[in-house]
This record gives structure tokens, sequence and C-alpha cells, in this order.
């Protein structure tokens, strides 16, 4: 092989090796930045990271809102009515957070199993739901439906 060829070779070698690590370091970058959506029942179940952000959402449930002594921690329950996971924010809440509104919050899980939030955020029309959090209602809806159907059926 002459020697231009040879270098043109380990040039195309070269530039082939570089564009693969600045995609394996761009993919890399996005997978870590990924905040996936969990519901509720999803966390109940283990699905959801408990080292990694992600988001979850549903409804607040009544009469599960509790204001901690320092005066801007709070804790409360969100469901989507088959199962709840309690969520703990520090800060202040938007103005339409509210008991038996829709919430999608961004945090973490702890060991104990509570959510950690590091944002809280309300719907801010009656009408508008998240589509995944409406997803997550139906969905778990739909599977109280058939449990319920099922148990019927049994007896």
């Amino acid at each position: 092989m002459n020697p231009i060829r040879k270098k043109r070779l380990i040039l195309i070698g070269l530039m082939v090796a570089g564009v693969g690590v600045a995609a394996w370091l761009t993919l890399n970058a996005f997978s870590d930045n990924l905040m996936y959506f969990f519901s509720p029942s999803e966390v109940a179940e283990g699905k959801a990271p408990t080292a990694h952000p992600f988001r979850i959402g549903g409804l607040v449930e009544t009469n599960s809102v509790k204001r901690k002594s320092d005066g801007l921690t709070s804790a409360f329950s969100v469901t989507d009515n088959a199962e709840a996971v309690t969520v703990e924010y520090t800060g202040i809440l938007p103005d339409l957070f509210r008991e038996g509104q829709g919430i999608v919050a961004m945090g973490q899980l702890n060991q104990d199993g509570i959510f950690i939030a590091s944002e809280v955020l309300a719907k801010h029309d009656e009408n508008y739901m998240p589509p995944e959090v409406a997803d997550s209602l139906k969905t778990a809806h739909d599977k109280a439906v058939n449990k319920t159907q099922s148990q019927a059926g049994l007896q």
C-alpha cells in the first residue's frame, strides 16, 4: 500500500472513530437527562427508579395535605385512584394547588418510598389535565373495573 493511501485510510478511520465517540457522548448525555413519567400505581409496583429523578402525577388526595412546622415543607398524597404515593415538597406550592386537583411533581424516591419533589406543577385550568396524568388515571380506573368484574364473576 502506498503511503498516501495509508494516510487517507488512517484519516478516515480516525474520522469514523471521532463520529462514533461523539454519537456515544450525545446519547449518553440524553439518557442522563431523560425524565420519565410514572403513575402512583407504577411507583407502588416498584417500576420507578430510586436513584434517578422522574415525574409523578395524579390527583392530590383529600385531607392528605400536611404542613410541617418550618412553614415551607408540605407532605401530601398523590393518587391515580388505585394507589397513592406520599410526596414531600419544600418550597412554595403553586397557587392552583389544592386537594382533588391534578398535579405533576418532579423529583425522586428516597429509601422510605417517599417521593421528594424538587418541583410541583398544578394544572392551570379546570378542563385541562396533563396527558400522562389522564392516561394513568384511565389505566388505573380500567384495572379497578376489571378487577371488580373478575371478583364478581368468581362469586
